[in-house]
């Protein structure tokens, strides 16, 4: 089936209220609660984290010249006007402009100094990467309330061979410092249109498609 005809299948299904006993994995193993088909805006959340690639404007206050859209570098750095080398990579939005205000103060008083992200890839740990049976296995940057059916759209559905439902989705806790891997019925999701099988992804997921045998 082409993707194409896939997404109309997907667009067409009813967007209604989905109940919790569902879940996108197996009865006896760690199951996922089902995420909506709703689009949601998709942005940066509060607790973002700046990582290579990213896009950036820093503006400041009565200051424009101290300015710049910049793009951190692969070394995880930017350069803005009296400002050279800075670390942005790992930190917050929030951090950053903090840094920079501190960097300008030798020049100016009190400086107000905003950082936003424009375009954005993450962090590794703030990716979502998707391997195996699929059209364009690719690393994606997580954004605020991404689905397994964003994901998907995102690598071009699955490959001519994929084993969907036997998929499996691993993910890692950093308080427990363990990972768990849950079954997700990806055929399901996009040749049925089944709700309740788009789970919600979190940064740092791997979604592993198999081959069938057949």
């Amino acid at each position: 089936m082409g993707f194409q005809r896939i997404s109309r299948l997907v667009i067409g299904t009813s967007l209604s209220a989905m109940v919790l006993s569902g879940c996108a994995s197996g009865a006896n193993g760690p199951q996922l609660p089902p995420a909506s088909f709703v689009a949601t805006e998709e942005k940066p959340g509060e607790e973002y984290v700046i990582g290579p690639l990213d896009e950036l404007t820093i503006f400041v206050w009565r200051n424009p010249e101290l300015g710049a859209k910049v793009q951190v570098r692969p070394d995880g750095r930017i350069t803005t006007p009296l400002i050279t080398d800075l670390p942005a990579v790992g930190k917050t939005p929030k951090m950053l402009s903090e840094d920079i205000k501190q960097a300008l103060s030798k020049y100016i008083e009190n400086p107000l100094v905003s950082v936003i992200v424009n375009n954005f890839s993450g962090t590794f740990s703030q990716q979502v990467r998707i391997v195996g049976a699929t059209e364009k296995p690719a690393s994606i940057p997580y954004r605020a309330n991404m689905t397994l059916l964003d994901a998907m759209i995102a690598v071009g559905g699955l490959s001519e061979y994929a084993a969907g439902n036997k998929a499996r989705l691993v993910r890692f806790n950093k308080d427990s410092g363990k990972q768990t891997e849950y079954q997700v019925r990806i055929g399901d999701l996009l040749k049925r249109g089944d709700s309740k099988a788009n789970v919600m992804l979190a940064p740092g997921d791997v979604i592993i498609i198999p081959e069938s045998m057949f």
